[in-house]
C-alpha cells in the first residue's frame, strides 16, 4: 500500500525525523541509501518498540517528490504487505484495457510505484524468499525487467529498500542477508535518562500532532536539503585508487565472502563523503561505511553470531593503512576537508537536542539427580557399560559435549499438500505460489492469459472479443510451506555411556541448520531420568535452539513413552494457535525405553497414539554396537513414520528426500 501524505488536507502529521531520539546508526544508514540508493537498501534488525517504522515513514517524508510539478508534494512510501504475490509486486497484463480495448497492455506493480521514493517491507524475514531476491535485484540495478505471459516490459524503480525484522522470529538466510547493502541492530537503552526523553516526546507527539511537528519543521527541512545536496553531489566525489585498495585490504583481512561487500562500502563511502559535504573519499568515510556493511556479512552459517567488534575493524584498518602503503594518522588518508557533522544523521537535533532510542508508539510493528541407566525388561540386548558414579553412588549428570562433525541432512518432507506459512520444506496450495499452469477454472485465481487465449480463439465465430464462461482458465499454483519440526532427543545415561551424544548433538546440528534454511520452526524435547522436558518452545530462531542444546544435561533412565505423549500434546495445542501449519517429530533415540513400568509397552502405546492422530514423524536409529536389536525401527513402525539410521547422516553423500509417510510399511530403510 501507499500511504498518504502528511501535510495534505486531512492528514495527522507523521512523527518528524529529526525528533526521533538517538538510533544514530540507522538514522545515517538510511540517509546513506537515501543519498545513493544503488548501496542497496537497509535492514533493521531489532526487537519492537524501537522506531524502526517511525524513522522509515519520516525519512520518506525528506525525500524530494519524484517528479516536479506533480501534485504529489512527497517522495511515495510504499509497504509491501507480506502475502503479496509476484505479480503484484512486478507487474502483470492489464485484464482490464485487454477486455475493454482489445489492447496488449502491462500494469505496472509495486515497483513501479516505489519509484524515486521508499519501499518499506515489514517482517521481511517471513517473506517469500523469491520476493526478496526481486526486491534486492530492483533495488541494486534500479530497473525491473519483467518477461512473462507473452510480453517484455522494462520500468525504472530506484528506491530506498528498508526490510525490517525481529530475529527471534525467524532469520533471513545468509545469501539474502548478503544481499542487503547495510544492516543495523537496534535496541531500546537502558539508560534512564533516554527512556525518559523518549516517552516525554511521543507523549508532547500525541498531545498535539501539528504542533509538535511545527517545532521540528524546521530541522527537517535543513535535513531534507542536506539530503537533496549531498544527491547532487555523490557523483561528483572522488574515489582514489588507494581507498579502493583500503577497501579491499579491509574485507581481505576480515575474511568476507564475494566482491558485494567491497561494492557496498565503496558506495556508501562515497555517499558518506557526500554527506559531510567532502569532495574526496578518505579513511574515515571507509570505516564508517564498513560499520554498516560489514556486521551481517560476517555470518555464513545459522549458528554464526551476527556482528563485529571495533578490535576486529581497528585491526583490519590498522593492517590496510600497511597493505596501502599509507604513513598517514588514522583519518587522514587525505587532505579533503571533513566538511560539517561528518558522521551524525541528524544535522540540528531539534528543539531539546537529546539522543537514544525512540518508542514507535501505536503504529509501531511494533522469551533431578537421577537414578543410574538399567535397561531394564524389554530393555535387553548388548551388555551395558556402567555411567559414570558421583559421590552418592547415583548417575552423574554432564554435558553433551561438542557436537560431531561431518553430518549431512536429508531433506525431510511432510506427505501430501498443506497450506501453512510460507517456507521451502513440504509441498502446499497458496495463493501465493508460482503459477505453474492453467487448469480447470474453480471460481478463485483465474490465469489471465490462459483465458484471454481461449476466448482469442474464438474470435472468427463470435465476431469480436468476448469472454464467457466457458473460455475461464484456472490458475495452478506450487508453493512450499514451512513446519513445526520437534526434536525429541535422548539424552537418557546410556546415550552418555556409549560416548553418541556428541554424534546425537552433530546430527541434530545438522538438522536445526536443514530446518533454518526450510523457514521452519522448531522445538526441542530431551528424554531423561523419569520425564521429558521442553527445553525449547516453539520458535523460528534456530539458532535458540543450538544453544540451548549445547546446554543440554544428559543421564539417567529413557522415558520415551512421556516424551512421545510431550510431543503429541505440544502438537495439539500449536494446533489451537496455527492451524494450518503441520508438524514433523524427528526422533533421535536407540528405541531402548527403561523409565516407568512396562516402559517399552507404554512407549509402543504412545507411538501408535501419534499415528492415529496423523501426527508425520521421522526416526533416527542412534543405535550402536555388534548386536543390532531393532527397537527403534520397531517403533518407527508403531510410528508409521519415515525411519534412518544415524550412520546415514554422516555419510558424505546423503541426496534425496525422506518422507515421513504414514501407512503401512512406512517405516522400511
Amino acid at each position: 500500500m501507499i500511504q498518504g501524505r502528511p501535510g495534505e488536507p486531512g492528514d495527522t502529521p507523521g512523527y518528524p525525523f529529526s525528533a526521533i531520539v538517538g538510533q544514530d546508526q540507522l538514522r545515517l544508514a538510511l540517509i546513506l541509501c537515501a543519498i545513493s540508493p544503488a548501496i542497496g537498501g537497509v535492514l533493521v534488525r531489532g526487537e519492537k518498540g524501537t522506531a524502526k517504522s517511525t524513522i522509515v515513514r519520516a525519512l520518506a517524508r525528506l525525500l524530494p517528490a519524484p517528479l516536479a510539478g506533480t501534485e504529489q508534494h512527497r517522495a511515495p512510501l510504499v509497504e509491501l504487505p507480506i502475502g503479496a504475490t509476484e505479480d503484484r509486486v512486478v507487474g502483470s497484463i492489464d485484464l482490464e484495457r485487454v477486455l475493454r480495448d482489445s489492447e496488449h497492455a502491462f500494469r505496472p506493480g509495486l515497483l513501479a510505484r516505489a519509484h524515486d521514493g521508499v519501499l518499506y517491507v515489514d517482517e521481511v524475514n517471513l517473506l517469500h524468499d523469491h520476493l526478496v531476491d526481486v526486491l534486492l535485484d530492483a533495488a541494486a540495478m534500479g530497473r525491473v525487467h519483467v518477461e512473462r505471459d507473452g510480453f517484455s516490459h522494462a520500468y525504472p524503480s530506484r528506491f530506498v529498500l528498508v526490510g525490517t525484522m525481529n530475529p527471534e522470529e525467524g532469520e533471513l538466510r545468509p545469501q539474502l542477508l548478503d544481499r542487503f547493502g547495510l544492516a543495523v541492530d537496534v535496541a531500546a537503552s537502558r539508560d534512564l535518562d533516554i527512556r525518559t526523553a523518549v516517552v516525554m516526546r511521543r507523549l508532547d507527539y500525541e498531545r498535539d500532532p501539528q504542533a509538535f511537528a511545527d517545532a521540528y519543521a524546521p530541522a527537517d527541512a535543513q535535513l531534507a536539503d542536506r539530503i537533496r545536496e549531498a544527491r547532487d553531489a555523490v557523483a561528483a566525489v572522488r574515489l582514489p585508487e588507494r581507498e579502493i585498495r583500503r577497501i579491499a585490504a579491509i574485507c581481505a583481512r576480515l575474511d568476507v565472502d564475494g566482491m558485494r561487500a567491497d561494492l557496498v562500502i565503496a558506495r556508501a563511502a562515497t555517499a558518506h563523503a557526500a554527506w559531510r559535504g567532502g569532495s574526496t573519499v578518505t579513511e574515515d568515510d571507509i570505516r564508517i561505511a564498513a560499520e554498516l556493511a560489514l556486521p551481517h556479512r560476517r555470518r555464513r552459517d545459522p549458528f554464526d553470531e551476527t556482528g563485529m567488534s571495533e578490535d576486529e575493524l581497528d585491526e583490519a584498518i590498522t593492517e590496510a593503512r600497511s597493505a596501502v602503503g599509507d604513513e598517514d594518522e588514522p583519518g587522514t588518508s587525505s587532505s579533503d576537508d571533513q566538511g560539517p557533522d561528518a558522521s551524525g544523521a541528524n544535522g540540528d537535533d531539534g528543539p531539546t537536542g537529546d539522543g537514544g532510542p525512540n518508542d514507535d508508539g501505536p503504529d509501531d510493528d511494533g522469551p533431578g539427580d537421577d537414578g543410574p541407566e538399567d535397561d531394564g525388561p524389554g530393555g535387553g540386548g548388548e551388555p551395558q557399560p556402567e555411567p559414570p558414579q558421583g559421590p552418592s553412588g547415583k548417575a552423574r549428570e554432564r554435558t553433551a559435549g561438542a557436537p560431531g562433525p561431518g553430518f549431512t541432512a536429508p531433506r525431510f518432507e511432510l506427505p501430501g499438500r498443506g497450506s501453512g506459512a510460507a517456507g521451502r520444506r513440504s509441498r502446499s496450495v497458496s495463493p501465493r505460489g508460482r503459477i505453474v499452469r492453467a487448469g480447470p477454472y474453480t471460481g478463485s485465481g483465474m490465469h489471465a492469459p490462459a483465458t484471454i487465449r481461449a476466448a482469442a480463439a474464438e474470435v472468427p465465430r463470435r465476431g469480436g472479443l468476448a469472454i464467457r464462461l466457458e473460455d475461464m482458465r484456472g490458475a495452478a499454483r506450487e508453493d512450499r510451506e514451512g513446519n513445526l519440526v520437534i526434536f525429541v532427543v535422548d539424552a537418557s545415561g546410556s546415550m552418555a555411556a556409549r560416548d553418541r551424544l556428541s554424534a546425537v548433538t552433530g546430527a541434530v546440528r545438522s538438522l536445526l541448520r536443514d530446518a533454518y534454511q526450510r523457514r521452519d520452526k522448531v522445538a526441542v524435547i530431551t528424554l531423561r531420568g523419569t520425564s521429558a522436558d521442553i527445553v525449547l518452545p516453539p520458535t523460528g530462531s534456530t539458532d535458540v535452539a543450538a544453544r540451548r542444546l549445547r546446554d543440554l544435561r544428559t543421564g539417567g533412565r529413557t522415558p520415551l513413552a512421556e516424551g512421545l505423549v510431550e510431543a503429541r500434546g505440544l502438537i495439539q495445542r500449536e494446533r489451537r494457535r496455527d492451524p494450518d501449519r503441520r508438524a514433523l517429530v524427528v526422533l533421535l533415540t536407540d528405541g531402548r525405553a527403561t523409565a516407568g513400568p512396562e516402559p517399552v509397552a507404554r512407549a509402543r502405546t504412545a507411538a501408535r497414539g501419534m499415528a492415529r492422530d496423523g501426527i508425520a514423524s521421522i526416526t533416527i536409529d542412534c543405535e550402536h554396537g555388534m548386536v543390532s536389536l531393532g527397537l527403534a525401527a520397531e517403533l518407527a513402525h508403531h510410528l508409521r513414520g519415515g525411519y534412518v539410521r544415524l550412520n546415514q547422516l554422516s555419510a558424505s553423500t546423503v541426496s534425496g528426500v525422506v518422507r515421513a509417510a504414514r501407512g503401512p510399511g512406512a517405516a522400511a530403510a
